[in-house]
C-alpha cells in the first residue's frame, strides 16, 4: 500500500488539536494552519451559466462556407489596464475591432459586442465562437439584443478559435514600434 504526500499532509491538518496542532505546523515548510488545496477548484461565481458548446454549433459554420460565423476574443494591455475585442468573420477573415474604453467587465463586453454585431446586417449575425472567459457572462443579453447565437469553447482549446487567435497575435505585435502593444 501506498501513501501520497496529500494524505500526510491532510493527516496533519485534522489530526492536531492544541499544542500538539502547534507543534506540528512549526515543522510544515510553509507553516500554514490549513492545507491550500491545489485540485480542480469548485465552481465559483465567475463560471458562464448557460452556455452552448462549441459542438452544437451549426456544420455550416465548420466548413466556412457560409459567411455570418464568427470567433470572438479580447486583446487585453498591460497590467489589464485596457483591452479591445476583436470578431473574425470565418469564411473571409473580415476583422472587426470592439471598442472597449470603460474596461473589460461583463456588461461592458456586451454593451461593446451589442453595438458592433448591430451593424451587420442580419444575414452576416448567424452565429459568435468565444472561449469561456468571464467577460461573456451576459452572454445570452447579447444573444438577444443582437439575435446571434453564441457558442463556447471547450476549456484550453484556442485552436477552435484559429482564426481568431492568429488575428490577435497579429494584432498584438506592432511592427512600428518592435514591440507587443
Amino acid at each position: 500500500m501506498q501513501v501520497s504526500h496529500e494524505t500526510i499532509y491532510q493527516s496533519l491538518f485534522v489530526q492536531g488539536r492544541g499544542q500538539l496542532r502547534a507543534d506540528l505546523h512549526r515543522h510544515l515548510r510553509t507553516g500554514r494552519v490549513a492545507r491550500k488545496f491545489r485540485g480542480q477548484p469548485a465552481l465559483s461565481k465567475g463560471k458562464i451559466r448557460d452556455k452552448i458548446m462549441i459542438s452544437e454549433r451549426p456544420a455550416e459554420a465548420e466548413d466556412r462556407a457560409i459567411p455570418g460565423h464568427w470567433e470572438g476574443d479580447l486583446i487585453v494591455g498591460t497590467k489589464s489596464k485596457s483591452a479591445i475585442g476583436t470578431l473574425v468573420e470565418r469564411s473571409t477573415r473580415f476583422v472587426m475591432l470592439v471598442h472597449l474604453p470603460d474596461g473589460h467587465s461583463a456588461e461592458n463586453v456586451r454593451d461593446g459586442l451589442i453595438s458592433t454585431i448591430q451593424t451587420l446586417p442580419a444575414h452576416l449575425r448567424r452565429s459568435l465562437t468565444w472561449d469561456q472567459g468571464t467577460e461573456m457572462a451576459k452572454h445570452k443579453e447579447v444573444t438577444l439584443a443582437t439575435e446571434m447565437a453564441i457558442y463556447f469553447c471547450d476549456p484550453h482549446s484556442p485552436w477552435q478559435r484559429g482564426s481568431n487567435e492568429n488575428t490577435n497575435g497579429l494584432l498584438e505585435w506592432s511592427p512600428i514600434v518592435g514591440h507587443r502593444i
